[in-house]
């Protein structure tokens, strides 16, 4: 296979993070862009070489900044453009792609277009908006939060109308259906194009194309705008990437791909649910049928592996009686629950803060074939904090080190955009990224040297996978192969040593590239001892 220099993507390493809470320069209490662009050295050091940015337009705040008031600038509080272009200097000298959210569902109900609609039936944006005088259904089965919301209609008393919003009542859905929507899009993308980022993240995707309260719009018609945003896009920046957010089932993630001509990358969120399915039980089997769900895709395309994001752990692909178990193993209070089908917990206390089991975890997002996510504070085992409302229990601000506010901000704790975890487990006094700096055997020394080797190994990411039988439940084994070189990986899953036959390995030997413990060399006979909880990854020398 000859190497392709524009499919970047498939052996990066993707760290997510929100500005608002990862660095404050100006002891206002609000993380902000001079902020990111001085911790740019920690993350290229780390082996970081693509941020995916959460929102940080001009918004009223109502959800984390996915309510927006203005495509084209910097939310102020967070900096201005002048800032976002130095970030964007400094990332690129360091060798770090930018990838940002574009959150064109919906608006803030406070956007002008919004509020010019409502005032004027014969406004030009009174189309941008989906509207009706007398819906008929509310459509209960597409309501993005069901324990909010209770329809997707919503009456505007000045508008005289009802209006379509599939997420919070304060967030109308834009009219997809209408070229001057869609052409407003494209100027956006355009925009942030020019300043050099590297591609956009489309939020809520499915939503986009649905189609709900359209008018002679056919759903070729929606869905064909996927197309539309990645000719415009290549047009800009060749090597530009669109990542899209889409929790769809199996047979309509072909949607999303098309013959490798709309989107190039898409969340597993299949492969995530099956995963901690599988970790529930310590059993590898619902792990299989997890990736053997997955449709094959055009080979330019990519799937995006993550363990947790910003966002629930969402469980809606799983039955009642499987979310229980996840449930009953991870997140056994009703307050570590939302929306009824999802966990609002960071990773590490999932796993009772259990060192062994993160590891594993990790290893195995590294391994499985597609291109790993990682969220800002993983790196470093940062906790989560329950008293705060719905998902922003997951979304506390960076722990740098064991000073004041964690430094993350010198202002008044009671300024700060979101509260500085302080318990005796996972506050800054016992997890920063100071001190762990200066620990040879921290967590955030692993990452390093997790994120090193798996740059090394581009079969991952790159090449064709297959499962591979160890005869152990417990313990899960994959083999990926790429340009005549392949790579092996092995996961215990049980807290109990485990010893396993694969026949693959048989009369090979097998290179230690990465592993939970310094194993004895391999006998050639195809025979591999694994920790409880351990990891192995090798590369098969066929001599």
């Amino acid at each position: 296979m000859k190497y392709v220099k524009n499919l970047w993507y498939k052996n990066a390493i993707i760290y997510s993070l929100d500005v608002e809470t990862f660095k404050d320069s100006n002891g206002d209490g609000i993380g902000d862009f001079p902020g990111l662009t001085s911790s740019l050295t920690y993350l290229s050091g780390l082996g970081i070489d693509c941020l995916w940015l959460l929102p940080f337009y001009p918004s009223p705040n109502c959800d984390d900044g996915y309510d927006i008031t203005d495509y084209y600038s910097v939310d102020p509080r967070l900096g201005s453009l002048g800032d976002f272009v130095e970030f964007m200097h400094r990332a690129r000298e360091l060798g770090i792609r930018v990838i940002i959210d574009l959150v064109v569902n919906h608006t803030s109900i406070q956007h002008p277009w919004f509020q010019e609609a409502r005032s004027d039936k014969n406004s030009n944006y009174r189309p941008y908006y989906v509207w009706s005088e007398n819906p008929s259904e509310s459509h209960p089965d597409l309501i993005a939060f069901p324990t909010v919301e209770d329809s997707v209609w919503e009456y505007d008393e000045k508008a005289e109308a009802y209006y379509l919003h599939h997420f919070y009542k304060h967030q109308p859905d834009l009219n997809i259906g209408n070229p001057a929507v869609r052409e407003e899009i494209l100027k956006i993308m355009g925009f942030w194009l020019e300043l050099g980022i590297a591609g956009f993240r489309i939020d809520a995707a499915p939503f986009l194309i649905q189609g709900t309260g359209l008018e002679n719009v056919t759903p070729e018609k929606l869905q064909g705008f996927l197309q539309e945003m990645r000719e415009f896009m290549l047009s800009r920046r060749t090597d530009a990437i669109l990542l899209a957010e889409a929790n769809v089932e199996p047979e309509k993630i072909p949607l999303y791909f098309g013959k490798g001509e709309r989107m190039h990358l898409l969340f597993n969120f299949i492969l995530n649910q099956y995963m901690f399915l599988a970790l529930a039980r310590q059993d590898k089997t619902v792990l299989e049928e997890g990736l053997k769900l997955l449709p094959e895709i055009p080979s330019t395309c990519q799937w995006l592996n993550f363990v947790r994001h910003h966002d629930e752990l969402t469980l809606d692909f799983l039955s009642g009686s499987q979310q229980e178990e996840i449930f009953a193993a991870f997140a056994p209070e009703e307050n570590m629950q939302i929306f009824g089908r999802g966990v609002r917990r960071r990773l590490a206390p999932m796993m009772n803060n259990d060192r062994r089991r993160i590891e594993l975890i990790y290893s195995l997002l590294f391994t499985l074939p597609g291109t790993p996510l990682l969220r800002y504070g993983a790196e470093i085992g940062m906790g989560d904090d329950l008293c705060l409302h719905g998902r922003t229990s997951v979304r506390t601000a960076m722990q740098w080190t064991d000073e004041f506010n964690g430094g993350f901000s010198t202002a008044n704790p009671d300024e700060l955009t979101r509260p500085i975890i302080s318990d005796d487990e996972y506050g800054y006094k016992k997890v920063n990224v100071a001190f762990q700096e200066r620990d040879p055997s921290s967590l955030l020394n692993w990452f390093e040297h997790l994120i090193r080797t798996r740059q090394q190994c581009p079969e991952f990411g790159r090449g064709t996978w297959e499962i591979l039988e160890t005869g152990k439940s417990c313990t899960f084994a994959h083999c990926c192969h790429w340009e005549g070189a392949t790579v092996l990986a092995i996961h215990n899953f049980s807290d109990r040593p485990c010893h396993v036959n694969i026949p693959l390995c048989k009369g090979k030997h097998l290179w230690d590239l990465f592993g939970d413990h310094q194993y004895e060399p391999s006998d050639h006979s195809g025979e591999l001892c694994v920790n409880g909880y351990g990891y192995r990854w090798f590369r098969v020398d066929e001599r």
